[in-house]
């Protein structure tokens, strides 16, 4: 969903100067979740999030939206990673995936293994404490045909298995791509952009 508003002004600041010189000078920013990024082109691919509540996104928008990323590098966060799984629906026992060849969402359900909630990400499940660093997931084993994730915001590790037919797609579809938000002015072209996933706003 595009937002006409101001980068990370405060609220009552951006509809004060909105009643003064108008909205469309602040131009709009966008949000959404990364499903490709070709850095030599300059280029990122976007599932928009359509949800006014960030604790529940919505990544339901199609077609994909492509931005060519900010010419300064200070106006350009840490680089995003690509992932295709936009929702893992773990009482449906269900994971939703972009198609690229496709351009649509494939909905697939799946058979569970192994579930574990209230998994933080320091919990040495998801967290190496001697090498002070997250693990890498997802884990893909195709001999086994199950595969690993880990969703850091819903807090839940998840061992599911799939048909033989899905182990052939690449692992990072079963990845989430890195949520990025960006400002622009003109369609397409974005001013600055911020990779929330990786960048802790409320770091001092």
């Amino acid at each position: 969903m595009m937002k006409k508003v101001c980068w990370f002004m405060p609220l009552g600041l951006i509809l004060f100067l909105t009643v003064i010189i108008g909205c469309k000078e602040f131009g709009k920013v966008d949000q959404g979740r990364v499903v490709a990024y070709d850095k030599e082109k300059g280029l990122c691919t976007l599932i928009r999030d359509t949800s006014p509540d960030p604790k529940n996104p919505d990544y339901s928008h199609l077609p994909p939206v492509i931005y060519e990323i900010p010419k300064k590098p200070a106006e350009m966060g840490p680089e995003p990673k690509p992932g295709l799984r936009m929702k893992l629906d773990t009482q449906n026992r269900q994971i939703t995936i972009f198609d690229p060849s496709a351009q649509n969402f494939n909905i697939i359900t799946y058979t569970l293994i192994d579930q574990k909630e209230n998994v933080e990400k320091e919990n040495s499940l998801v967290f190496d404490k001697e090498k002070k660093q997250p693990k890498k997931f997802p884990v893909v084993d195709r001999d086994k045909k199950t595969i690993t994730i880990y969703s850091k915001r819903q807090k839940i590790l998840v061992t599911l298995s799939l048909p033989e037919e899905y182990f052939k797609r690449p692992d990072y579809t079963w990845d989430a791509g890195d949520e990025v938000r960006i400002y622009y002015k003109q369609e397409g072209k974005a001013l600055r952009f911020m990779n929330i996933s990786q960048t802790d706003i409320f770091k001092k």
